[in-house]
């Protein structure tokens, strides 16, 4: 039986073990940390995730958490829709919408389908032999067929086997999320884009609101109460994002900067090898693929993986993910760029032509995605 190692127990890595279980691999997923604890809060996980998530069985369990109703989209700061669409139509086209969820659930729902007997807690991993397949950690050697550097944005494992990679740079963006109790408010899922600002409110199971927002802000800013900043920037913005911000727990904001992936890795491979996730590929959030993405790897990493062992299928992984990783980081950043405009001209043609184009073009908002959202796993494209 080939034997894989996968390095971090995050969506990445967990989504890599489980798709490797499922075609016959053994597998063991290292996690440095004492326990899995997802960090954040809620995650959108879109059409072409939830095709991934069915190779590995557990899609429906997904799709049951889905909330959302009526419509859904871009925002201005005083609630004028810019462009949207609905649940319905997403649904028509893609076969499927986007399920927002916990963090925490997502993490679940793949521990279970890999098998929490698959995970080492506690271990670290102090060194990669990509030529030989060995694995150095606090716990000993493991020799493997082939390993997954799953170990996220700031990967040591990305660094061993390209070191001359510059790795991720900051966006200029720092980001906020938290959960926050419903408590009856009318809660349409919107992101609402301001003069530099970002303000996002989407309705999970269980009636919690996940929120989330950003500013453009140096590097390591931090305040001494996150809260009250959130309040200073968007209280004054559409409901029910002040009522939302009021109802929220101080010590459950979570702010961290973004970074992400400025020049894309020359391959997802070296040796015996693989990168997946925020390893290969950081980007921003502003299209919310981040955790898609990872899924896709995964899904595809144990389709090449298992079809090719002449070469362990490397090669061919990194030439389906490579391209495709690209053009989503770019096009996140491209949208992150758009979002930072401050001088009101700017911030006025931007949403002018937002506007302009939806009028135009009524299904823009669904359209613009169709290279993202289309996408279909590899069994499933082939046939």
């Amino acid at each position: 039986m080939a034997r894989a190692v996968v390095i971090g127990g995050g969506i990445g890595g967990l989504a890599a073990g489980a798709a490797l279980r499922r075609k016959g691999w053994e597998v063991i997923v290292l996690e440095r940390a004492p326990a899995i604890e997802p960090v954040g809060s809620g995650l959108a996980i879109a059409a072409n995730a939830l095709k991934a998530l069915d190779v590995l069985g557990v899609g429906d369990r997904v799709r049951s958490l889905a909330t959302a109703e009526g419509r859904l989209g871009l925002r201005r700061a005083d609630g004028r829709w810019l462009t949207h669409t609905t649940e319905a139509a997403a649904d028509a086209k893609y076969g499927d919408s986007v399920v927002i969820m916990l963090r925490a659930t997502l993490m679940d729902v793949l521990a279970d389908a890999l098998g929490r007997e698959h995970v080492r807690l506690g271990t670290t991993v102090s060194d990669v032999d990509a030529d030989k397949g060995l694995v150095r950690t606090s716990e000993g050697d493991l020799e493997a067929d082939l390993v997954v550097g799953a170990d996220g944005i700031h990967s040591a494992t990305r660094a061993a086997l390209f070191p001359a990679h510059p790795g991720p740079v900051y966006s200029g963006v720092t980001a906020w999320r938290g959960l926050v109790p419903r408590g009856g408010l009318d809660v349409p899922r919107s992101e609402s884009w301001g003069r530099g600002l970002v303000f996002g409110i989407h309705l999970l199971a269980g009636d919690i609101v996940y929120v989330y927002a950003t500013d453009v802000l140096p590097a390591g800013t931090v305040h001494a109460d996150e809260r009250e900043e959130l309040l200073r920037r968007f209280g004054g913005w559409h409901d029910p994002i002040p009522a939302l911000l009021r109802a929220a727990d101080p010590a459950r904001i979570i702010r961290n900067d973004v970074y992400h992936h400025a020049e894309p890795l020359p391959a997802f491979h070296r040796g015996r090898v693989a990168l997946v996730g925020d390893a290969a590929h950081a980007m921003t959030p502003n299209l919310g693929q981040g955790a898609c993405q990872a899924i896709e790897d995964g899904v595809v990493l144990a389709h090449h993986a298992s079809a090719a062992a002449s070469d362990g299928g490397l090669a061919a992984y990194s030439a389906a993910r490579g391209e495709r990783t690209a053009k989503i980081v770019q096009r996140s950043w491209t949208l992150c760029r758009m979002s930072k405009l401050r001088h009101p001209l700017a911030v006025g043609l931007r949403d002018f032509g937002v506007s302009a184009a939806a009028r135009l073009s009524p299904d823009l908002m669904l359209r613009s995605m169709d290279e993202v959202l289309g996408w279909r796993p590899p069994a499933e494209a082939a046939r």
